[in-house]
């Protein structure tokens, strides 16, 4: 028995250790990337716009649908991979629901992604 439990020990140390090498090797190759966005709140959104750190949101909007006529929902700013980044939802005449996000700072779009 007790030989079943000094082996059993062993084995849970070998695979720890396994995993823990595979762990360094996928920081070292890239593998695990932390990303993790901040929520701007209003206040400190007002903030920003008047120290002229980001743009006005409704230039995003006006942007937004120009290129997809349609309703606007909803909008955040966020602080994301160490950028200021407008995420505006709107609802297409098409009936399609879009999520653009915008780069906060130089008005640049940079990605639309189409919602379920």
């Amino acid at each position: 028995m007790k030989k079943t439990a000094n082996r059993s020990r062993s084995n849970q140390k070998a695979a720890s250790r396994g995993f823990f090498c595979w762990a360094l090797l996928g920081l070292s190759l890239g593998w695990a990337t932390v990303s993790y966005a901040r929520d701007i709140d209003q206040d400190e959104a007002l903030y920003l716009v008047e120290q002229g750190v980001v743009k006005p949101l409704q230039e995003f909007l006006d942007d937004a649908l120009e290129r997809f006529p349609g309703r606007f929902l909803e909008a955040e700013l966020e602080w994301d991979d160490g950028r200021y980044v407008y995420e505006l939802e709107i609802v297409t005449n098409a009936h399609r629901v879009l999520e653009l996000e915008y780069d906060a700072v130089t008005g640049k779009l940079l990605d639309i992604d189409e919602e379920d």
